[in-house]
């Protein structure tokens, strides 16, 4: 497929009003194409380009299961060893008698929370994707102003009172019993850092970031690359406003280094990371994961009851690797079985399926429809990629 043709079906989209502009990329083996369409502001004054940086959102789950992988390859980290060693916060907690107790009505937990719960997602604390309705629980958490919802970094609590804070709150599930979405990762990037004694920011720049030559990745913009990171716009009945300037909380470092939604990033750079994983976890002669850590990574650990209760994809159609969705079985139109990867509520996806990746980053944030049909159509794009360098 030729850059004209991805532009062509891409940038409908753009024209249609759906969304101001995108940069996507899709790499076939080596043979690497990219594009840029529209704008990034809604004065339509600057050009979208290849090389705009983007706020990465739940893409940044991968890079933070990434981070402790490497721990788990250093032997510092073990899936199976309770958190509380290094998280003494999450020690003794008790669990809600039934999802919609009252947050005192809890049991005793049948056991600690690992470091395999949150890889996977099995710790029992997140969102639901089967029931969103709200609960005694939601209350609670909000109260506690442990932030639900897009990510806000620079309002977040600093880390240690997070984790203070959400210790006190009972387990909405028994650990290992459901997939729930997103705190895994928040409490992931805080268990990296202290099993690193350094920031999460400074353990993925000198084991990830760096080693890759991710140059543009991080959980803020310098001044001197704000020129090229727009503001960032919502949607809410069809009317698009601003929900992150240029100068807003991604100019400056935050304190809250969300290992859950808080990177930046770029089409180069993120496809530097896809592509160590696509190559078994080294890049230009660098080893930055072990080949079993990229296997535990990109094979699903979520069992056929898990799914069944509500897991990453619809119909039971991906499970969840170590910070990644896994497609199960093939789409129609789109991605293939064992494919991997995953897409952030910010605007923007990525897959690896065999060969091929796919990236596509926005400006805007998916709407209460959903996300853009645009992506719908990337998926087309990677799936009728990827069938022709492999068919079936």
């Amino acid at each position: 497929m030729t850059v004209n043709e991805i532009d062509k079906r891409l940038g409908a989209h753009v024209a249609a009003d759906e969304l101001l502009g995108l940069a996507w990329l899709v790499a076939t083996g080596d043979d690497v194409i990219t594009g840029a369409i529209g704008h990034l502001d809604a004065t339509r004054a600057t050009p979208m380009r290849t090389d705009t940086i983007f706020r990465i959102s739940s893409m940044t789950k991968p890079l933070t299961a990434a981070a402790a992988s490497i721990l788990i390859d250093d032997g510092v980290l073990d899936p199976a060893e309770p958190v509380d060693r290094l998280l003494p916060e999450l020690a003794g907690l008790r669990v809600l008698a039934h999802p919609t107790a009252e947050v005192a009505d809890t049991v005793a937990a049948n056991r600690p929370i690992t470091v395999g719960d949150l890889l996977t997602f099995r710790l029992g604390w997140g969102m639901d994707f089967a029931d969103f309705a709200p609960k005694p629980f939601d209350a609670a958490w909000s109260a506690l102003d442990l932030g639900w919802g897009p990510p806000t970094p620079a309002r977040m609590l600093p880390p240690d009172i997070w984790l203070r804070r959400l210790g006190t709150l009972p387990l909405q599930y028994q650990p290992g019993e459901r997939w729930l979405y997103h705190v895994g990762a928040s409490i992931l990037g805080f268990l990296v850092a202290r099993a690193a004694s350094k920031p999460l920011s400074e353990f993925l720049a000198e084991r990830v970031l760096r080693p890759l030559g991710m140059t543009d990745t991080g959980f803020s913009v310098p001044p001197d690359k704000l020129a090229r990171f727009g503001p960032h716009y919502s949607e809410t009945d069809g009317t698009r406003t601003v929900f992150d300037p240029v100068d807003g909380q991604w100019s400056t470092p935050p304190a809250f280094e969300g290992g859950g939604d808080g990177l930046v990033s770029t089409l180069a750079d993120y496809y530097r990371f896809a592509r160590m994983l696509r190559d078994g976890g080294e890049l230009d002669g660098i080893r930055v994961l072990s080949e079993r850590a990229v296997a535990a990574m990109t094979t699903n650990h979520l069992t056929a009851e898990q799914l069944a209760r509500g897991g990453p994809g619809p119909g039971n159609s991906a499970g969840w690797g170590y910070g990644v969705g896994v497609q199960l079985r093939d789409q129609l139109d789109g991605p293939r079985a064992g494919a991997y990867g995953w897409a952030g509520g910010l605007g923007s996806t990525w897959s690896n399926d065999g060969a091929v990746t796919a990236i596509l980053l926005t400006n805007e944030t998916w709407s209460s429809a959903g996300p853009s049909p645009v992506f719908a159509t990337f998926e087309q794009i990677l799936g009728e990629t990827a069938r022709r360098r492999d068919p079936l």
